[in-house]
């Protein structure tokens, strides 16, 4: 099986209105991305134990293993950066009715909600990402993985949302300023509507 980089859901200029410019999606997906799929393809291609198994399996099978270091960065940024194109929108930051009650159940309140991811996502130190999920106990939950982990790998539960926190996810829009892009995120590229359809698979 080789893997591919997939398609942007929506066109590379669609999200510069909401402060994610085209120059930024191309590099990121185009360039980083890809990366990370040839690299996987090139680690597949020379292990004959991962031809043929799908990339969770792989992402779950090379996790926490030093010999498979190269293997599980490279499988768990093409995995986190699928949800990640996934997680944005042009359309974004509304939170829809059944996500929008479950969050306040487990959260509170949406502020609440925002207030713990933002919080997760900003004190992500280095490189990382930030999510939202439906953890095994059925409840959501904020967590943040470290450079190219993430919750399949270490069992957090199912991913709703996730956020790129690496520096070239933001920088040429927001400079430093992480906090800044996080809280744009939040309220004008979240894509709630996907998230909540993935809360209503699980």
């Amino acid at each position: 099986m080789t893997f591919e980089l997939p398609n942007l859901p929506y066109a590379a200029n669609a999200l510069a209105a909401r402060n994610m410019c085209q120059e930024t999606l191309e590099l990121h997906h185009d360039k980083h991305h890809q990366a990370y799929v040839t690299a996987l393809n090139g680690f597949v291609e020379q292990n004959a134990s991962l031809q043929g198994k799908t990339l969770e399996d792989i992402v779950k099978l090379s996790y926490n293993k030093p010999d498979m270091a190269g293997i599980f960065n490279n499988s768990g940024q093409h995995w986190n950066h699928i949800i990640f194109w996934q997680s944005l929108s042009p359309q974004g930051g509304t939170i829809p009715s059944k996500l929008a009650e479950k969050i306040k159940a487990d959260f509170g309140s949406e502020d609440s909600f925002k207030d713990a991811f933002r919080n997760a996502a900003a004190t992500q130190f280095g490189s990382g990402w930030a999510w939202l999920v439906l953890d095994p106990s059925g409840k959501l939950k904020v967590t943040k993985t470290a450079n190219g982990s993430n919750p399949l790998a270490e069992g957090h539960g199912k991913v709703l949302l996730g956020l790129d926190v690496w520096e070239h996810s933001y920088y040429l829009d927001f400079r430093n300023r992480r906090p800044d892009y996080i809280l744009n995120f939040l309220n004008q590229l979240a894509n709630y509507e996907f998230a909540e359809a993935q809360l209503l698979a699980a």
